[in-house]
């Protein structure tokens, strides 16, 4: 970046080192692959649409696989997507039985008391998980509603212990916020740990306020009208925890939001990819278990290093 003007970041901001931010910055997409840590493994799928096909095949790869060896399957999955609806799809088509498949979601949206969301708000992830894939899933191939799992204001502080007791997560998905999170497990929350990682990966269900990036972030999505309505995004959320993350056998997070050529995760890709391991980029925990991290070919595209090098000047 030009050096003709310096500022400090602005103190909202979580991660605030700038020579780590320059660093991971100008990480270019032929190098972000590259990894010292060889039970972290990042890959890049250039088309859009053969990255998300990836991703639920995925899904339906590990259930299969599971029903064929004859053992239980447990997974945590991130937000509601319309897309899960296609691996309903291919369960039904295929007729894969998920009676042995256990579901975690990830989070779920709060009011300001800490009351979770119930599941017939439209705006709730458990509405929306059971419109585009439970309830389409066919009834004789379907998983008992006893094993679909969802945080709640009631069972917050037992759900990782859920999970714990089913032996934990065989896998568990997810993506990279904007603000650094994983699954509603904010940076703020940093201030409790400082940088002691080891105490991190102990830290379990919670409930939590979301992080101002974090509702910037959700405003963008249908559950907003698409709009940039930041009123429509309540302000808590329960969520699962590092600890969660660090006791499944395999996470595999997915970084694919894009809108056209633009795409708000490359900075905070690389940042939890490359830059320190720290709570206050919650993601960058990845670095450090094992897991995989899977980037779309905008998402891996270069960061701009020089101002204006994205921008096309119109000539009169």
């Amino acid at each position: 970046m030009s050096s003709e003007f310096k500022f400090q970041m602005s103190e909202f901001l979580p991660f605030r080192d700038v020579e780590a931010c320059e660093r991971v910055r100008n990480i270019k997409k032929e190098d972000i692959c590259d990894h010292p840590n060889e039970n972290f493994k990042i890959r890049v799928i250039e088309d859009q649409t053969a990255f998300a096909f990836a991703f639920l095949t995925d899904i339906v790869a590990g259930i299969k696989k599971s029903l064929d060896e004859g053992r239980q399957y447990v997974m945590i999955l991130p937000a509601p997507n319309p897309q899960y609806a296609l691996v309903a799809h291919m369960l039904n088509e295929l007729n894969i039985s998920c009676k042995h498949v256990h579901t975690f979601n990830m989070d779920e949206y709060a009011d300001e008391s800490g009351v979770s969301a119930p599941k017939t708000w439209e705006g709730g992830f458990q509405y929306w998980m059971y419109h585009d894939l439970f309830d389409k899933i066919k009834p004789e191939l379907r998983m008992p509603d006893s094993q679909i799992n969802f945080p709640s204001s009631d069972n917050v502080n037992d759900y990782t212990k859920m999970l714990e007791d089913l032996g934990g997560a065989d896998v568990c998905y997810g993506g990279i916020g904007w603000s650094g999170h994983v699954a509603f497990f904010e940076p703020h929350l940093a201030e409790e740990f400082g940088e002691d990682i080891d105490a991190y990966l102990q830290a379990g269900s919670r409930l939590v306020d979301l992080h101002c990036i974090t509702q910037c972030q959700n405003s963008l999505f249908a559950d907003a009208g698409c709009a940039g309505d930041l009123s429509s995004c309540p302000p808590k959320a329960v969520t699962i925890g590092p600890k969660d993350l660090a006791n499944s056998k395999l996470v595999s997070f997915w970084d694919g939001f894009s809108y056209g050529d633009i795409s708000w995760q490359r900075f905070i890709t690389r940042l939890a990819a490359h830059g320190p391991v720290t709570p206050r980029v919650p993601a960058s925990i990845l670095q450090v278990i094992d897991s995989e991290l899977i980037i779309s070919g905008v998402v891996a595209e270069n960061c701009a290093t020089e101002l204006g090098e994205r921008r096309t000047a119109i000539e009169l």
